[in-house]
């Protein structure tokens, strides 16, 4: 059976979610969390998307983001491709690092755009798991 279409977003911002695979950490040390933002960074000149908020937790990601120049989706590959890379080496390791594809949903109003930033923003504290985390403000 096919996987369903992704929905795409009249106003191009997503609120993106990428899980480790088993619920696996992603996030081993605070290098982890950095070299993941510096990918972020690196493409982001590249794609030229625009990033309003994040929360990088130790098993899971939140990214609310613009596309731009290129779809989400390639956006997507660049940046978990070279982080993946990077991690494999580092942790002398072979194989997926993510669960599955991102997962996106639309962002359309004001409104909501607000609520997932809040969201973003709160999900450590819902969590509360003490495996550190990292968030924009």
């Amino acid at each position: 059976m096919p996987r369903q279409a992704r929905i795409k977003s009249k106003s191009g911002i997503y609120h993106v979610m990428l899980r480790g695979i088993n619920q696996q950490q992603i996030f081993e040390e605070p290098e982890d969390y950095y070299k993941f933002l510096e990918i972020v960074e690196e493409y982001k000149a590249v794609s030229e998307f625009e990033l309003y908020a994040y929360c990088l937790m130790g098993n899971h990601i939140h990214l609310l983001i613009k596309e731009n120049k290129e779809p989400i989706e390639q956006i997507f590959k660049r940046i978990g491709g070279k982080f993946v890379y990077w991690y494999n080496i580092k942790y002398q390791r072979v194989g997926h690092l993510f669960q599955d594809r991102f997962k996106s949903e639309p962002v359309e109003t004001n409104d909501y755009l607000l609520t997932v930033i809040r969201y973003i923003h709160q999900n450590p504290l819902k969590e509360s798991t003490g495996d550190g985390s990292m968030c924009s403000r």
